[in-house]
């Protein structure tokens, strides 16, 4: 292909600052911060940065979207598809879409990750809504069903036990 004939991408420039607010979701320990919305990259993929409490982390879950989590800070027992296993700072961790997952900060201090979803989606308007879902604790299985059919996020079940150790 000659310069000529390379066709632009809509490319948007995007400053994302560190003191930015975190959506706040207390009752699984996570501060979220959108690092990169989907029109930066035309809808094809988003930045989060999460910030996950001692022992916390989401209910075991799947999606159509493909996640790479990278890990900045801490270690985290990770389950996809029924196996579970350790990453900890520097470790880069793919789930497939459609892949039910979940992990657990497993350390006595805030961990942190970097997570890059594809295709992209709504993240800070998904997280703001589940924050509102569990203003008063995490709802039974059927209510956070009935929050993610918006959404195409099917909950499976409880978080990842900080305690249920590696299977791989």
């Amino acid at each position: 292909m000659t310069p000529s004939t390379i066709m632009p991408l809509p490319i948007s420039f995007l400053h994302s600052r560190g003191s930015d607010a975190p959506i706040r979701i207390p009752a699984i320990g996570l501060d979220l911060f959108v690092r990169m919305p989907p029109a930066a990259s035309a809808g094809e993929f988003c930045f989060i940065e999460t910030i996950n409490a001692p022992g916390a982390g989401p209910p075991r879950h799947r999606h159509p979207e493909a996640e790479i989590f990278r890990v900045l800070e801490g270690r985290y027992l990770y389950e996809a598809d029924g196996r579970r296993f350790y990453a900890e700072a520097g470790d880069v961790v793919s789930i497939p879409g459609g892949m039910e997952h979940g992990f657990v900060n497993v350390t006595d201090k805030p961990a942190r990750q970097f997570i890059l979803i594809a295709p992209a989606f709504d993240a800070a308007a998904f997280f703001t809504e589940l924050a509102d879902t569990m203003k008063d604790g995490i709802p039974d299985q059927a209510a956070l069903n009935a929050f993610g059919v918006k959404w195409q996020v099917e909950f499976l079940g409880p978080p990842v036990g900080r305690n249920e150790g590696p299977t791989v």
